[in-house]
Parts: C-alpha cells; structure tokens; sequence
C-alpha cells in the first residue's frame, strides 16, 4: 500500500496542497523554460507565483535519477543580484555571517543573511568573480525583500547593486553523472572545484558555471542570460540520454534537499530563527569583523540555544508532512516543518524545531498523524550524505 501511496497521483495532491498556498496576487511568472515543460509532459503547478514543473514522469524516479546518474532542474525562478565596486567586499562582509574575505576570484560559498535580532532574512550563495565583483543567488520567495534590504545596507558605502533576476535563467545539473555531461557542454568545466565559479561564454553570451546544487549531489548550476537559457538546457537534454539524464520538477528538488538536510526559507528558517537554532552554526564565522547580527548571535552562542532543528525518521508506515505535532513521552516537543516520503530509504522523514536540544539519535518519539499517534524516531541530520 506503500508504495502505491508514493506514486505519481499522491505526491502530485500532496505537493500541490503545499505550493496552492504559495501563490501571489499577481498573476503567475513564467520561466525561459516555460513552453520546454510544456512540451515534454511537465505537470505545472504555481510555486511562489512560478509557473514550474512539479514532476515529468514520477518524483520518486526523478529522484533516483538524480541520486544515481543525473537530473536537470529549471530553477530560474531564483534571484540574482550583482555586487560591485570599491567597497564590494566590505559591503558583502556586513550582510552576510560567513567570511568572504577568504574566497578568491572563481570561488563561491553557502551563507545567510542575519537580521539584527540573529534571524535569516535569507540564505545565499556568493561567488566571488573579482577582487570587487560579486554574484549572489537568493530564493525566490524573498527577491524584492532581499534586494531591499540589501539596498538599506549598502547606504553610505562605495558599492553598486543590481536586482539581474529578469535577466538571467538557472538551470540545475544534479548527480554523480552531472560533472560528465557538465564537461560535454562546457569543455574543461569538469575541473571546476566544489563551490567553484566559472565564468564563460555559451551560446555566444557571457555566463556563469557554479558547482553548487540543492540536492546533496555533485552537480552544477548554469547561470545564463535569459535569452540563451533553452538553448543550455536543450543542448544538455540532446546529450543527456548517455548519462541517464531525466528532467525533473520540484517535487523531487524537495525530497531530494530534505534527505540531504538543506534548509527551505519560510519553512525550515525564517526571521526569527538563527543559524545556530537551525543547525547550521558552521557558517557563522564570529571570529570575522562586525556583521549585521553579530552581537546576537555572539550572545545566543554563550548562552546556549533552547531549540533545535532536529530530524525524526518514522518507525511505521504513512507519509509525514509540515505541520505535523511530535511529542516524547505525551509531551509535545514541536511540529514538523518539512517532511515527506523519502524515496532514498523508503520510510517518511521529517525535520522540525524542538525545545530539546539534547535528544539523541534513536530516541523515540510519536507523530500525530491526522489524529492517529505514530511511532517514530529522533534521526541525526542529514539523513544522506554524498558517498566518498
């Protein structure tokens, strides 16, 4: 029965009910790659007022495509924003909580932005392309926010920023087979480090390679000026076929970053909840000059945090899902802020913030599953890691 509640139909109604609620007022976006889904069977679905693919052929094959071979992901719904000029570096320093003093021309780094009180207004990525140049990808959800409150920081400092979102598309290259075909498309591109960044001409335009991805595999991301961005993601669909390439949509970008313990912004982090909370202290560097959040966060880190990001892995049968209470001996611990069916070890998982923190692996715990207690356990983070 489980595994036909895993199929097509049920993660379509499942995902659908959580992306239902994140439409805007305005009308839907379409990406470059909007008539390329359509063509190839993609059942759309409005993300944060995107009109994007959830799936093609099923999540949970889409997904072992992505862990054993390769997938390719439209993701140009994400921001970008440039910073350049004198001061680009100082700038970045003072938004950011990670160091990017220590990346050279060509490296790139996962980060988050803090607000004053320690929240995350986002997470990034930042690449640096020069000695005062920088690309930041943002999500989604939080472009206009982001770029706004970039622009009051950037105030009294010698830098330039620009919102490039409309005029770039993403395209995703996820698997341990994505470095081959990444190679194919972009010769030499292969020897690009993890967290690296490249930039190039494709198409006759000038572009941007990172080795970054939301999936917990190698891969890469192509950042391409709009106008060229069917043209990359049919050249690597022509060649795909002897990398055992599949297009996949959002339901398995979900499953796939949840098993590898990546954060989504507005469910697993917010404005009120720290790196530290979140798990992700190591991208704190408190050691660096001030930043926004400094101060909290330096405090939070003495004091000791009073909730945790922590997984749960279920013991029995059903699909967990956000929202969802969890409770230790009849006590409620907290709710689920991502969970799904994980395709990898055939059993529901889940992340939530509890007001343990020092629970271990193992311990056991129940779910309340639409009014039925389920029996479950406390599951380190992230549930897969790349092989070496």
């Amino acid at each position: 029965m489980l595994r036909r509640l895993c199929g097509r139909a049920f993660f379509v109604i499942l995902f659908s009910r959580e992306v239902s609620t994140m439409t805007t007022a305005s009308a839907a976006r379409r990406t470059p790659l909007y008539e390329l889904h359509k063509e190839a069977g993609g059942k759309i679905v409005d993300f944060h007022g995107w009109e994007l693919p959830v799936q093609y052929s099923s999540i949970v094959k889409e997904h072992q495509a992505v862990r054993t071979a390769c997938g390719i992901f439209d993701v140009s719904h994400m921001g970008q924003v440039t910073v350049s000029g004198p001061q680009a570096l100082e700038f970045v320093q003072k938004i950011n909580s990670n160091d990017a003093e220590r990346l050279k021309p060509g490296d790139a780094m996962y980060s988050h932005m803090p607000n004053e009180r320690g929240g995350i207004v986002d997470d990034i990525i930042v690449s640096r392309l020069a000695a005062d140049r920088f690309f930041i990808v943002v999500n989604a959800a939080t472009r206009e926010k982001d770029f706004a409150w970039m622009t009051l920081q950037a105030k009294g400092l010698d830098v330039r920023l620009a919102d490039r979102g409309d005029d770039y598309g993403m395209v995703a290259l996820q698997g341990p087979r994505a470095a081959e075909l990444m190679d194919v498309i972009a010769p030499g591109s292969a020897k690009l480090k993890r967290f690296g960044a490249l930039e190039l001409e494709l198409f006759g335009e000038p572009s941007l390679i990172t080795r970054t991805g939301y999936t917990g595999e190698d891969g890469c991301e192509f950042i391409v000026p709009t106008a060229v961005t069917p043209l990359v993601w049919q050249a690597l669909m022509a060649k795909g076929s002897a990398f055992g390439l599949l297009p996949c949509g959002l339901g398995a970008r979900d499953t796939l970053r949840l098993e590898a313990g990546y954060l989504l912004y507005g469910s697993d982090i917010d404005d009120e909840h720290s790196p530290f909370e979140a798990g992700y202290g190591w991208v704190v560097k408190l050691t660096k000059k001030d930043f926004i959040g400094k101060k909290w966060l330096e405090a939070q880190k003495d004091s000791g945090i009073r909730r945790r990001l922590t997984g749960i892995r279920m013991l029995e049968g059903g699909v967990p899902r956000a929202g969802m209470a969890v409770t230790l001996d009849g006590r409620r611990l907290g709710t689920l802020s991502s969970a799904s069916f994980s395709p990898t070890f055939r059993i529901g998982i889940g992340m939530g913030y509890f007001d343990r923190t020092d629970l271990a692996a193992g311990t056991r715990v129940a779910l309340d599953m639409h009014g039925r207690t389920v029996a479950a356990e406390v599951a380190a983070l992230p549930f897969y890691r790349l092989p070496k």
